[in-house]
């Protein structure tokens, strides 16, 4: 298994370099304020689409909506790294599937309620490359979404998600890790793998 896949982070607290995202989040979370609509932008490999999967399953294990996701219950093992997913979570890569028909399927979808958990959760993942004919398609039930749906949008380029659908998201601004993040994640993994890196490394 490649090593991102292994050490893929599984609560917020694992998650490093990110807490001007993650505190908040758990804080929500955690008073049950939640929202049927996140934006979560930033450069490439700092976080995003972990941090959705995360949300996910914070939303839908057995004893939350909570910040600390039991690692056990159905939803958890299944929305765990290596999990199988399940079907109230989906994830959707709008770079191939932006057009106005994805987001007609999506949203007719979408209207279903859950088959398992308590939230539907729609991950999409490069929100940018929705067209605006799918963007207007989408617009009506991020506006008006039902209660078991949540949208989470992650973007490289949170400028051209369309305006009227950004503003209808709660907007969380990932950056890249700093130098001490990075390398207390690498003698992390250096450690648990048992391999020796220099500090000049």
């Amino acid at each position: 298994m490649a090593l991102y896949r292994k050490y893929r982070p599984a609560t917020f607290a694992e998650v490093i370099g990110q807490e001007q995202v993650t505190d908040p989040l758990s804080v929500a979370l955690d008073s049950g304020r939640i929202n049927h609509a996140y934006l979560f932008s930033g450069p490439r490999g700092c976080g995003k689409t972990s941090s959705a999967r995360i949300l996910a399953r914070s939303l839908n294990c057995v004893e939350g909506p909570t910040s600390t996701p039991c690692g056990e219950c159905a939803s958890c093992v299944s929305l765990a790294p290596g999990g199988s997913g399940n079907l109230d979570v989906m994830e959707m890569d709008a770079a191939s599937h932006g057009g106005v028909d994805d987001m007609r399927e999506l949203r007719d979808r979408a209207q279903f309620a859950p088959a398992e958990f308590r939230y539907r959760v729609f991950i999409i993942d490069e929100a940018h490359m929705i067209t605006d004919a799918g963007s207007n398609a989408l617009l009506k039930i991020v506006e008006e979404p039902p209660e078991h749906l949540i949208f989470i949008f992650a973007t490289t380029e949170p400028e051209n998600v369309i305006g009227t659908i950004r503003s209808r998201t709660h907007h969380y601004p990932f950056r890249l890790l700093t130098p001490q993040s990075m390398r207390q994640l690498i003698t992390t993994v250096a450690d648990a793998e048992s391999s020796y890196v220099e500090d000049s490394v």
